[in-house]
């Protein structure tokens, strides 16, 4: 059984941007029953192009 941490409101409010879209993602990973191995797959291929377009940004 897994146990899911939930911030207060107020603390996610205040939580850097970062912290806040990856818990909407874990949110939608986990409201979507995505298996995590297919999580980690997907979310390379997503780093894979952000990297690439912050590349051709330079």
């Amino acid at each position: 059984m897994t146990t899911t941490k939930t911030a207060s409101p107020q603390s996610l409010d205040s939580a850097p941007e970062e912290v806040q879209l990856a818990v909407d993602l874990i949110y939608l990973l986990e409201s979507n029953e995505i298996a995590p191995e297919v999580a980690l797959k997907a979310l390379e291929i997503v780093q894979q192009d952000l990297n690439r377009t912050i590349a051709a940004k330079q």
